[in-house]
């Protein structure tokens, strides 16, 4: 009598194992739809990252103008115009010899220095005031480094929650034209996490610039476009 039961039993448990398949199988069949959202806004910069170069020259007494002296006048433009000295710092030091003909000998007093800064500001029209109390012939170049915003966090956090919800508004319109409805979200996957700023600016070259205070001013004439920020998000979304 057990050997004939024996058969009965594995048919029993091979049906049971087919049949709960079979239900974990429509239960994992869950209808969803793809979609992604984005959100982008225009912000007026307000800390702008200006590079300039301080260099040594001889003036017209063939006596050296140096470095000491130039970054003096600096930093007291610097504070003047309004700018905090931790603003102010220096990125580089450099050395070189002005005379570049081999056959005269080198003197220590014919190498010139020269020092890059970087300097944090708020408005564009600082520059022009920075530049109304330095010495001209001691400026080898300068340049926008960079630009940013001192509030682009909190730019980045609302973007990406408005972003979340352009996904699900475009879901919710493209079921509504096939009478179905928008259900929980499933998946959120973040498409990027933020954009680079671009300006547009025009770079200053000071080297050998000798020009009185009117067409300095007309020389640091910058235009600037609004920083763009714009996130996405891929969201997949449950079908009731």
């Amino acid at each position: 009598m057990l050997i004939k039961k024996i058969p009965l039993t594995l048919t029993l448990l091979s049906w049971m194992s087919l049949t709960i398949f079979a239900q974990s199988q429509q239960e994992s069949i869950v209808k969803k739809i793809e979609v992604t959202g984005s959100a982008e806004e225009e912000i007026v910069p307000d800390e702008i990252y200006f590079a300039i170069t301080l260099k040594e020259y001889l003036g017209d007494n063939k006596k050296k103008v140096i470095i000491d002296k130039l970054e003096r006048e600096l930093y007291n433009a610097a504070r003047k115009v309004g700018i905090a000295e931790k603003d102010l710092r220096i990125e580089d030091i450099q050395s070189y010899n002005y005379n570049w003909y081999p056959s005269k000998r080198p003197e220590r007093e014919e190498f010139l220095a020269s020092k890059k800064y970087t300097i944090k500001l708020e408005k564009l029209d600082e520059i022009n005031k920075l530049f109304s109390y330095l010495d001209a012939k001691g400026i080898q170049s300068t340049n926008i480094d960079r630009y940013d915003h001192s509030r682009r966090k909190e730019y980045e956090r609302d973007l990406k929650i408005k972003a979340l919800q352009n996904a699900k508004e475009k879901a919710e319109y493209l079921l509504n034209g096939i009478d179905e409805r928008i259900g929980g979200v499933l998946q959120v996957t973040e498409i990027n996490s933020g954009n680079q700023p671009s300006a547009r600016y025009r770079e200053m070259s000071y080297a050998r610039m000798e020009m009185d205070q009117v067409e300095s001013e007309q020389a640091l004439s910058i235009d600037f476009q609004e920083i763009i920020l714009r996130y996405e998000v891929r969201v997949v979304f449950e079908i009731r």
